[in-house]
């Protein structure tokens, strides 16, 4: 058994090799988002290992047992050679009860890990387990959440693609369309986004996230702030009710004529029963005048389950809000795989079926991608390289006629690829100047045949231009 100041030692230890493991793997360049993700997740598990060592440390020194302290006194007091002599006959003991029993050391842990780590298994390249759509992190997978908010009543059905780029719009829905069903898909959509965060960014802190979207939430809230939940202000069609003079009234006719809304305004204010009929409320209303609410028949007033309704809206109003709340924060941390999620959505729509199927057999890895972006690209004719930076089809280069190569006296015999290009480049300024300074000097001859180039028709059944040479010669 160890003994408490060799725990502290290992503990020690274990810290410092952690801190320097950490270090060297966050300086590590990550040539892929797969390298980033695995990465950050390493940081995270040394992470949690160096907090869990150092509790265990605080434990010891603390010494609530006083084990320590025991031991401390053992080998510092008169008899410190005995206790040497009898802890070295203790391990002596051990070994010969086990012959086979081999040390490994720290060290040599933490080389296996390095070992790993530059040499891993197919397990150790997908640390995280991600769906097929959600491409390692690099996409988001809301078809579960999109389903749900479809089956929404009152809502705007929008098509998946629409849906990607309003979905955190919540506080264009109506407030009256914010029911259970509705707080339901909130707690859907925000265990996606969290749970997704947390694969994705493993080295953010939600618990302080949480804390930090609390607070603010809390401010906007309590001054109407908050997108989506105005602030209620008291009215005659409030909860709170508004009082009414019955003085004014000679008979339950005259209260009819106010109408509905105003009856029940009035009855919840005394905290009565606001149902009914027109004539029902009238009358209702019209028996407590002139009388206390004391000496008013018990019968007439609401439950106290009706009286509480209010506050648990407004609790229930607090509850949804606040869900919205961390979506919107959430939305912000994933914006980056929202946009590419949202331009992979619409690049898949814009395929047929056997297009897509082609693409998903003969897409390659991200490793395999990373290794043909550092090779040297294979063109032995030279063509030009397209926007994917590779070269464009033999097909496209005879079409627009770059193989046909034209040289420029006035340019230096500069050479051009292709008639579009040597065009182009007249277009500038300097060059046309040029032009009109070689016709000045009467080397006409060169100016008119390179201005009939320009102007020649850009297909055969084109009509011919016929433009002025600057010349004057057509």
């Amino acid at each position: 058994m160890e003994t408490i100041l060799e725990q502290q030692r290992r503990y020690h230890e274990e810290k410092e090799r952690l801190m320097d493991a950490k270090t060297k793997e966050m300086l590590t360049k990550k040539t892929t988002l797969r390298d980033q993700i695995n990465s950050d997740h390493r940081v995270r598990a040394m992470l949690d290992r160096y907090m869990e060592v150092s509790a265990n440390l605080r434990d010891l020194y603390e010494d609530k047992d006083g084990m320590r302290k025991d031991e401390l006194n053992a080998i510092s007091g008169p008899n410190e050679f005995a206790e040497f002599y009898n802890r070295l006959k203790l391990i002596k003991e051990f070994h010969r009860k086990h012959p086979n029993e081999i040390c490994v050391p720290m060290s040599v842990e933490f080389e296996e890990l390095m070992k790993a780590k530059d040499n891993p298994s197919e397990e150790a390249q997908n640390l995280v387990e991600f769906t097929d759509e959600e491409g390692y992190g690099r996409y988001l997978d809301l078809h579960d959440c999109y389903l749900k908010y479809t089956n929404l009543k009152g809502v705007e059905k929008l098509e998946y693609v629409s849906y990607l780029s309003t979905f955190d719009q919540l506080f264009d829905i109506s407030k009256d369309r914010k029911n259970a069903e509705y707080k339901k898909y909130l707690e859907m959509l925000l265990e996606y986004l969290q749970e997704y965060t947390e694969r994705v960014k493993p080295l953010l802190d939600q618990n302080e996230l949480y804390g930090k979207i609390l607070a603010e939430f809390e401010k906007k809230w309590e001054s109407g702030m908050f997108p989506g939940w105005p602030k209620e202000t008291s009215s005659a069609l409030t909860h709170a009710g508004a009082h009414l003079d019955l003085s004014a009234f000679s008979s339950w006719e005259e209260l009819a004529s106010l109408g509905l809304d105003r009856l029940k305004s009035a009855l919840m204010a005394l905290g009565l029963k606001c149902g009914g009929t027109l004539e029902e409320r009238a009358q209702r209303l019209f028996s407590t005048k002139g009388k206390s609410l004391e000496s008013l028949d018990p019968s007439l007033f609401a439950k106290n389950p009706k009286a509480k309704g209010p506050k648990k809206d407004s609790e229930r109003n607090k509850e949804s809000a606040f869900l919205e709340a961390q979506i919107y924060e959430y939305v912000e941390i994933l914006g980056e795989q929202r946009q590419l999620s949202h331009e992979n959505v619409q690049r898949k729509q814009a395929r047929t079926g056997e297009e897509r199927d082609e693409e998903d057999e003969e897409q390659p890895s991200e490793s395999e991608s990373e290794d043909e972006d550092n090779e040297i690209i294979y063109n032995p004719k030279n063509l030009p390289l397209g926007w994917d930076g590779k070269p464009i089809p033999y097909w496209l280069y005879k079409l627009h006629g770059l193989n046909i190569n034209y040289n420029c006296e006035i340019c230096g015999n500069y050479t051009y690829r292709g008639p579009k290009a040597f065009q182009r480049h007249f277009a500038p300024i300097p060059a046309l100047v040029f032009l009109v300074l070689c016709c000045r000097s009467g080397v006409t001859l060169m100016a008119c045949a390179v201005w009939g180039f320009l102007t020649q028709p850009t297909s055969p059944t084109s009509p011919r231009l016929r433009m002025q040479c600057p010349s004057g010669q057509s």
